[in-house]
C-alpha cells in the first residue's frame, strides 16, 4: 500500500476549529497536507484557525457544516474536491459531552449526544468511505471513558462505544479499497471540553492517574492522528486508547 506524497494530499478535520481538531490540522499542514477545517457554529475561531494555517504556509479553508447533517457533509466533501482536487484523509474530531448520572440524565440532551456523536460519525464516515482516494485514511475520535467508566459519563460512553464499533466494522467493509480505518481513544486532554466545570482540585487529581503525571495535550493527540494518517499504515481497524497509561 502506497499513499499519495504527502503534498498532494487533502484532509477534512471535523471539529478543526478549536482543541484536538485545530492542532491536528496545523500538525497535518505541517506535514504538507491542504486542509479544510470543519465547524459547528464559531465562525470566528474556524476563521482564525485558517489564518494561522495559511501564516505557515498552508493551504486551507473553513467550512461550517453540523457533521449530523447528511446534506451538510456532502457539501464539504464537494468543496473539497472543488478546492484542491480530492480528499485523502478524514480526521473526524467533532463531538459533544454534556455529563450527568442516568438517572437524571435529560432524554433530550442523550437524543442530541447520540445525533451528534453516533449519527455524526455514520454520516462523516459515509461520505469519507465514498470519496476518500487509494491511500487514504479515516480517524475518528472515542475516549478511554469506555474504559474508565467514570459515573456521569453514562451518554458520552455510549455514543463513544458506538464510534469504536463503526470504526471496526468500517475498516472491514472497505476491504480491497486500501483505505485504513481505526479510532483514537483519548485520556483526560487539556482542551475546554474537559476542563470546563471541574474544580483545579479534580483537575490535579486526574492528571495523577496518569503515571506520567500529567494531563494530555492536544498535540500528543496530534501526533498521533498524523502518523495513522502518513507511515502508520500498517494500522487498521484498531482503537488506539491515547491516556499516558492512565489504564
Amino acid at each position: 500500500m502506497t499513499a499519495p506524497r504527502t503534498a498532494d494530499r487533502v484532509a477534512i478535520v471535523t471539529g478543526g476549529s478549536r482543541g484536538i481538531g485545530r492542532q491536528t490540522a496545523a500538525r497535518l499542514a505541517d506535514d504538507g497536507f491542504a486542509v479544510v477545517v470543519n465547524y459547528a457554529s464559531n465562525k470566528v475561531e474556524a476563521d482564525a484557525a485558517v489564518e494561522d494555517l495559511e501564516r505557515a504556509g498552508a493551504r486551507a479553508i473553513a467550512f461550517q457544516a453540523d457533521v449530523a447533517d447528511e446534506v451538510a457533509v456532502a457539501s464539504m466533501f464537494d468543496q473539497a474536491e472543488s478546492t484542491f482536487g480530492g480528499v485523502d484523509v478524514v480526521v473526524h474530531a467533532a463531538g459533544i459531552m454534556p455529563l450527568a448520572p442516568l438517572v437524571d440524565l435529560d432524554l433530550d440532551v442523550l437524543d442530541r449526544v447520540l445525533r451528534t456523536n453516533v449519527r455524526g460519525t455514520f454520516v462523516v464516515d459515509q461520505q469519507a468511505a465514498r470519496r476518500l482516494r487509494p491511500g487514504g485514511a479515516i480517524i475518528n475520535f472515542s475516549s478511554s471513558l469506555t474504559r474508565f467508566s467514570r459515573p456521569g459519563y453514562t451518554a458520552y460512553g455510549a455514543s463513544k462505544g458506538a464510534v469504536e464499533a463503526i470504526t471496526l466494522i468500517l475498516a472491514r467493509e472497505l476491504r480491497g479499497r486500501d483505505i485504513t480505518v481505526n479510532t483514537v481513544a483519548p485520556g483526560p486532554t487539556a482542551t475546554a471540553l474537559f476542563l470546563d466545570g471541574k474544580s483545579d482540585e479534580l483537575i490535579t487529581r486526574i492528571a495523577g492517574e496518569s503515571p506520567l503525571g500529567r494531563l494530555g495535550q492536544p498535540a500528543d493527540l496530534a501526533e498521533i492522528v498524523a502518523f495513522l494518517a502518513g507511515p502508520g499504515r500498517w494500522i487498521n481497524g484498531q482503537v488506539l486508547y491515547a491516556n499516558g497509561g492512565a489504564i
